[in-house]
C-alpha cells in the first residue's frame, strides 16, 4: 500500500447523511424496491441505505441484462420495435446491446410536451451575463424542434448525415441538436472560443452536411465577432449543403446562408425516425493535446439508457426540478445538461463567463433560476473559497439539494467551504466519468452518506474496480481506474478507425477486453471512491505512486497559491526529477519562506518521497480547451519533445504559457 494513501483504521465520520425522508422518497429507493419486485434484483435491506445500496449496485454489475431491462421499463423507454435481446454479446470492445430494438432519442427528450398539463411549463431557462433567466416552454421547444427538424429533411439530411454547431450554451444549440436526433442525423458541436484551427481538427474529421452557427458570442461582458472564423469553417468544409445563422449579435447572414428564424417559424410536430438502438446520436472529442482529437461515436438507444439511469437515478431529477451545469457546447456536460429533458426536468444553460461580473456569479444563476442540482468545476469552488465568497449569506439557494463538481477530484477543503458557507444539509456529490462515455463511473447517490474527500459510490451498472499492474483488484490501495463489464454509452466506434484499431488501443491495451481509463483511484472498504488523477501521468518515486491532484490539494490551499502544476520526469540517465510549478496570488512572491513552506505540507500531509525537487514560478498554468491541466504536454516538453510533436496547439487555452516550459527544457539541456 501507498504510504501517501493509507486508509485510517478507524472509519471517519460522514459530513453529511441523507435524512431518512430523503431516503425514502429517493426514485432510486422505489426503482430499487420495484426491481427487487419484478426483476429479480435483492430486496433493501430495511433502515440500512449503505447496505441496500451495495446489494442493488452488485446485482447492476453481475445481471446485466436484468438490470438495464429493468431501466428500460421504469421509465417507459419507447420502442418502436422491441429488442431481440438485450446483451447479444458482452465483450469489450464490441459489446451489443438491445439487438433490433428501434426507437429515437429526441423522442423521449421531448415527451414532456405530450402532457397537457406540462406543455406551459418551462423546460429550458436562458441565461447570459445580465443573469435575468428566459423561458422557452415544452410545446415551444418541440415547436421549433420540428420546424427545424422538416428543414433538415428539406435540405438533404438523411439518417446517418452529420450536422455541426458552432455556437454557445443557448437554447438554439438545443434545438439543432434535438432536430438532428429526430431525423436520425448526427449531431457535434464546438464552443465559439474555439478558433477555427481546433473547430476544423474536429470537424473536419466527420465532414458535416450543415454548419449552423452564430456570428459571435459574448463573455466577460465583451462581444467576440466570429464571422471571419465561419468564413473561414465554410472554406474548409467542402461538403456542406447548408450554413445556418443564428444572429446572437444581430448580424445579417452572410450570402449562401439561411436565417435561423426562418427555418424555425413552422408548426409542426417532430417526425421522429424510428433508428437502431446503436445508430449514431453524437460524436465526442477527446481533448487532442497530442493530436488529432480522437472522435468519440456513441448511439442513441446507449446514451439515452445511460443518461435516464444517471439523472433520474443517481441525480433523482424528475418533473419540478431545475438543472444548472456551468458548461459549454465543448464539453461532453453540455450534453449531460441537455439529457436532463429526458426526466422531464426543466434545464438551465448558462452562457457566459463562469466568474462574470465576479467570482459570486454562477450562486447568482442558481438563485434566480431556482435551481434544485448545481453542477460546477471543483476549480470554481475552490476560487470561490480563495477569493472569500459566502454563497448562504449573499443569495437564496434554498432551492438547491444538491451541488454536484466534476473536471478535476474535489478537494477535502472544497466538501468543508460547501458545507460550512452553503448549506450543513447539502447533498456534495463529487463525480468523476468521461467523455469517453458521455457519463459518470462514479459519484452521486442520493441515499448514502457524503465523506470529505471522496466520492459516494460506484454508479449503477458501472463494475467499477482498482487493479495493480497484474490485473489484480485492490481495496483501500491505489490501482488503475478499470470498468470490467460493458456500459451502453461506451463508445459504438471512433470515426474513421474503420478497423477499430484506435478504440482498442485508447482503453484496451494494457488488460485486454477490460476498460482500463487512465485515472488512479481507490475503492475503499466502505464503498466510496477517491480520484487522485491521472495515470499517465503519475508521480513514481522510490516505487510510491501519488496522483497529482493530491499535490495540488495540499499546496491551493495556501493563499498565495492560485494554482500548481507538478510533473515527474523520467531522465535518459535513469534519474527522476520533479518540479513544482506555481502560478502565485497577486501580490505574492515566491521567496524561500514560501518554498520552505511549501516543501513543509507535502512532507508532513502528503509523502517526504514527493516533495519536489525545485519551486518554480510560471506565469500561469497551461490548461485544455476544456479546462484539464496539460500534464502530459508539459511533461514531454521537459523530456525534450519539441512543441510540434508535444502538443495540438488547437487544443490549448493559452499556447504561450507552454513557450516558459519550453525554454526551461532548453535551458536544462544546455
Amino acid at each position: 500500500m501507498s504510504e501517501a494513501h493509507a486508509v485510517p483504521s478507524s472509519p471517519p465520520e460522514p459530513l453529511w447523511r441523507p435524512g431518512d425522508e430523503a431516503v425514502e422518497t429517493a426514485r432510486i429507493t422505489r426503482f430499487h424496491a420495484w426491481a427487487a419486485a419484478e426483476h429479480g434484483a435483492p430486496a433493501p435491506v430495511p433502515g440500512d441505505a449503505e447496505a441496500s445500496y451495495a446489494a442493488l449496485h452488485r446485482w447492476s454489475v453481475t445481471e446485466l441484462e436484468a438490470f438495464w431491462q429493468a431501466v428500460a421499463e421504469w421509465f417507459q423507454v419507447s420502442f418502436s420495435r422491441p429488442a431481440d435481446a438485450v446483451l447479444a454479446d458482452r465483450t469489450m470492445p464490441g459489446a451489443r446491446w438491445f439487438t433490433g430494438a428501434r426507437l429515437n432519442y429526441a423522442e423521449h427528450a421531448l415527451r414532456a410536451a405530450d402532457d397537457p398539463g406540462r406543455a406551459g411549463e418551462p423546460a429550458l431557462l436562458r441565461v447570459d451575463e445580465r443573469h435575468e433567466p428566459s423561458a422557452a416552454t415544452w410545446g415551444e421547444l418541440r415547436r421549433q424542434v420540428g420546424s427545424l427538424a422538416a428543414a433538415l429533411r428539406r435540405l438533404g439530411v438523411r439518417p446517418g448525415d452529420r450536422v455541426s454547431g458552432y455556437l454557445p450554451n443557448i437554447p438554439e444549440a438545443v434545438v439543432a441538436f434535438l432536430a438532428t436526433a429526430a431525423v436520425g442525423g448526427v449531431w457535434t458541436s464546438c464552443a465559439p472560443d474555439f478558433g477555427a484551427r481546433s473547430v476544423l481538427d474536429r470537424f473536419q474529421q466527420i465532414e458535416p452536411a450543415v454548419l449552423v452557427t452564430v456570428d459571435g458570442y459574448r463573455y466577460g461582458g465583451k462581444e467576440h465577432d466570429r464571422t471571419a472564423t465561419v468564413a473561414e469553417l465554410r472554406r474548409e468544409l467542402p461538403g456542406l449543403k447548408a450554413v445556418v445563422h443564428v444572429p446572437l449579435l444581430g448580424t445579417p447572414a452572410p450570402g449562401g446562408a439561411l436565417e435561423w428564424a426562418e427555418l424555425t417559424s413552422e408548426d409542426v410536430l417532430p417526425d421522429y425516425e424510428q433508428v437502431p438502438f446503436d445508430h449514431p446520436l453524437w460524436v465526442l472529442y477527446s481533448s487532442g493535446t497530442t493530436g488529432l482529437p480522437k472522435a468519440i461515436v456513441q448511439s442513441q438507444g446507449g446514451i439515452l439508457l445511460e443518461h435516464l439511469k444517471q439523472l433520474g437515478l443517481h441525480c433523482d431529477l424528475g418533473p419540478g426540478d431545475r438543472l444548472f451545469w456551468y458548461t459549454s457546447t465543448g464539453w461532453m456536460m453540455w450534453n449531460f445538461l441537455v439529457s436532463g429533458l429526458l426526466t422531464a426536468t426543466t434545464v438551465v444553460l448558462y452562457d457566459g463567463s463562469p466568474g462574470y461580473p465576479d467570482t459570486g456569479a454562477q450562486w447568482r444563476v442558481a438563485e434566480r433560476t431556482g435551481a434544485t442540482l448545481y453542477g460546477t468545476s471543483a476549480a470554481y469552488v475552490m476560487a470561490c473559497r480563495k477569493d472569500g465568497v459566502h454563497p448562504a449569506r449573499d443569495f437564496d439557494l434554498s432551492a438547491v439539494r444538491c451541488v454536484a463538481t466534476t473536471g478535476s477530484p474535489l478537494p477535502p477543503d472544497g466538501f468543508r467551504w460547501l458545507h460550512e458557507k452553503v448549506s450543513p444539509d447539502l447533498w456534495i456529490a463529487s463525480v468523476s466519468g468521461g467523455t469517453d462515455v458521455c457519463s459518470c463511473f462514479a459519484g452521486a447517490v442520493p441515499t448514502l452518506p457524503v465523506y470529505v474527500g471522496e466520492l459516494q459510490a460506484p454508479c449503477l451498472g458501472t463494475d467499477l474496480q482498482a487493479w495493480d499492474p497484474a490485473g489484480g483488484p485492490l481495496t483501500d490501495e491505489v490501482g488503475e481506474l478499470v470498468v470490467t463489464e460493458p456500459m451502453p454509452s461506451m463508445p459504438v466506434r471512433f470515426w474513421n478507425d474503420d478497423d477499430g484499431a484506435r478504440y482498442r488501443d485508447s482503453y484496451f491495451t494494457m488488460y485486454p477486453g477490460v476498460w482500463r481509463h487512465g485515472d488512479w483511484t481507490t475503492l475503499t472498504s466502505r464503498g466510496t471512491v477517491v480520484i487522485h488523477g491521472r495515470s499517465d501521468s503519475t508521480l513514481n518515486r522510490q516505487g510510491v505512486r501519488m496522483g497529482s491532484a493530491d499535490i495540488y490539494e495540499a499546496v491551493e490551499r495556501l493563499p498565495e497559491i492560485r494554482e500548481s502544476l507538478v510533473i515527474g520526469v523520467e531522465l535518459p540517465d535513469g534519474g527522476y526529477w520533479m518540479p513544482l510549478f506555481v502560478h502565485l496570488a497577486p501580490g505574492a512572491a515566491l521567496d524561500d519562506e514560501l518554498r520552505g513552506r511549501i516543501r513543509r505540507l507535502i512532507r508532513a500531509e502528503l509523502s517526504p518521497r514527493h516533495v519536489p525537487d525545485e519551486v518554480i514560478e510560471v506565469p500561469g498554468v497551461p490548461h485544455t480547451l476544456t479546462g484539464k491541466r496539460l500534464e502530459v504536454p508539459v511533461k514531454r516538453l521537459l523530456q525534450g519533445t519539441p512543441m510540434e510533436r508535444a502538443v495540438n496547439p488547437g487544443s490549448v487555452d493559452d499556447l504561450a504559457l507552454l513557450r516558459f516550459f519550453e525554454r526551461l527544457a532548453t535551458e536544462r539541456g544546455g
